[in-house]
């Protein structure tokens, strides 16, 4: 059967326990939060709800389960691959449960290195509330303006300082999370060792809100950047950048902190759509990467070194260092801006996939290459973390064509193509957007059955009435098909 609409007593319950704040069902107030971040997918919800506690989030998810009722939790509305939109089988019958009331910052703690914010903290805030202490939350990326704590839990959000600290799974320390069923995580300590037995929190971090609703992390936080480095360097070809990358390792060890790939399309992309932006350098390279390193206040010069000497000895065509925090904002809106300009130019079909980090510069030539044969006349830009292997490989459409129409024919199979490249490269059709509901085909097509059995079966386990975020990450079961 499918999923229930919420009946009058249910929502009445609701809009008593959690007040006029709280319960809406006006299509007025819930138009912005249906069409997801790349607007692709517009769905519909019968009521937004928004809890501002923990139990007042308990209540929403125990009322729900009681009737059966789909649950699609939305944190700042960020997703890229529509996973915090209520669309498919339970449109227009699911509660969308906004995070956005639960946004305090509870603690922070320079003695144990750590900060517990709710689930609505945007990433933005949480950096600002946490430098007051001398400390830092070591995750950044282009949407932290909009991205909550929730969502970039459950996407297991990466960034560009994976380099060095890893994705939300490394930064976790303890959760706070309501299970299907309505009963509480309580697991905010900020223990570095728990050895009881399953490691509960990492179910939830990357599940993408269907296996349970987060409300609350312990997050690790670092000592405050004493000095930071910037440099825009040109390069003749991105194997040239895997060694600079590990050149500039062997000098600065862990002071390298983000090592970002740009082509040179990109940033031309970049110059010719984005106002207020300049080519950092006199000569247009092949490659450009943008490194940031941090440390003491000898950092700049010990990076001015390394690439000196990369230059002198061939691996580096030339390098900008930025003398200012004004100049390395500058530089960061090259990389930062380049999704934007993309935008601008045109719509794109886009992907964000990880090989192994030695197999990323062939992987980036052999994939561009595979792509305009099958699809001739496409132009393929690849660009990212070389550090970590993620690479965000988008096709345009040829051109000179209608780019809509193109999407619309040929997106999904030109998307299929360039995960099933990625999975034959060893590698991964999601390194950090997640799959949502744009990538589920692809993801049930290429996973071995082994490991999707055994998400299945964790999903059978804790959520068996399948409310959490239907269409969402998992094939759809069978009660899920529309009648």
């Amino acid at each position: 059967m499918a999923y229930p609409a919420p009946s009058a007593r249910c929502l009445a319950d609701l809009a008593e326990r959690l007040g006029p704040a709280g319960l809406t069902t006006d299509p007025a107030d819930l138009a912005p939060w249906l069409t997801d971040w790349r607007r692709r997918l517009t769905g519909a919800a019968a009521a937004l709800v928004s809890p501002a506690t923990l139990e007042e989030a308990a209540f929403v998810v125990a009322r729900a389960a009681a009737d059966g009722i789909a649950i699609v939790p939305q944190g700042g509305n960020s997703s890229m691959v529509g996973g915090a939109t209520p669309a498919g089988p339970a449109e227009g019958r699911a509660l969308l449960v906004s995070m956005r009331r639960m946004r305090a910052i509870r603690s922070v703690s320079a003695g144990d290195n750590a900060v517990v914010a709710e689930a609505g903290v945007v990433l933005a805030d949480l950096h600002a509330a946490v430098a007051g202490a001398g400390r830092r939350f070591p995750l950044s990326l282009a949407a932290k303006g909009n991205a909550t704590v929730g969502g970039l839990i459950s996407t297991n959000a990466g960034g560009t300082q994976v380099l060095r600290f890893g994705p939300m799974r490394s930064l976790v320390l303890g959760l706070e999370a309501v299970w299907p069923d309505g009963s509480v995580l309580h697991g905010l300590a900020p223990l570095r060792k728990d050895n009881r037995g399953y490691d509960l929190k990492q179910l939830l971090i990357g599940a993408e809100g269907t296996l349970g609703l987060v409300t609350a992390a312990t997050l690790r936080l670092v000592p405050a950047i004493e000095s930071r480095a910037v440099a825009w360097i040109g390069l003749r070809s991105a194997h040239d950048a895997l060694t600079l990358l590990r050149g500039l390792e062997d000098r600065l060890g862990e002071a390298v902190e983000s090592f970002e790939l740009v082509p040179a399309e990109g940033l031309a992309l970049v110059l010719r759509h984005i106002p207020d932006t300049r080519a950092p350098l006199g000569e247009a390279w092949p490659w450009n990467v943008l490194v940031e390193a941090v440390g003491d206040g000898a950092v700049a010069d010990r990076l001015q070194v390394a690439l000196i000497d990369a230059i002198a000895r061939g691996t580096a065509g030339d390098a900008a260092f930025a003398s200012s925090e004004a100049q390395a904002d500058a530089l960061w809106k090259l990389r930062e801006s380049l999704s934007e300009a993309e935008a601008r130019d045109g719509m794109a079909a886009k992907h964000d996939v990880a090989v192994p980090v030695a197999a990323m510069p062939d992987f980036m030539a052999s994939a561009s290459q595979a792509v305009v044969e099958r699809f001739p006349g496409t132009r393929p830009i690849a660009f990212g973390h070389l550090g970590d292997g993620n690479v965000h490989f988008n096709v345009r459409a040829p051109a000179g064509s209608d780019d809509r129409a193109w999407f619309a024919a040929q997106a999904s199979a030109v998307s299929s193509f360039v995960h099933g490249l990625a999975t034959e490269a060893g590698g991964t059709m999601s390194a950090e957007h997640g799959i949502g509901r744009f990538k589920r085909g692809d993801f049930v097509a290429l996973t071995d059955p082994a490991r999707m059995r055994a998400m299945l079966a964790i999903k059978a386990a804790l959520d068996p009435a399948g409310i959490m975020n239907p269409g969402a990450l998992l094939p759809l079961a069978e009660k899920d098909e529309p009648q």
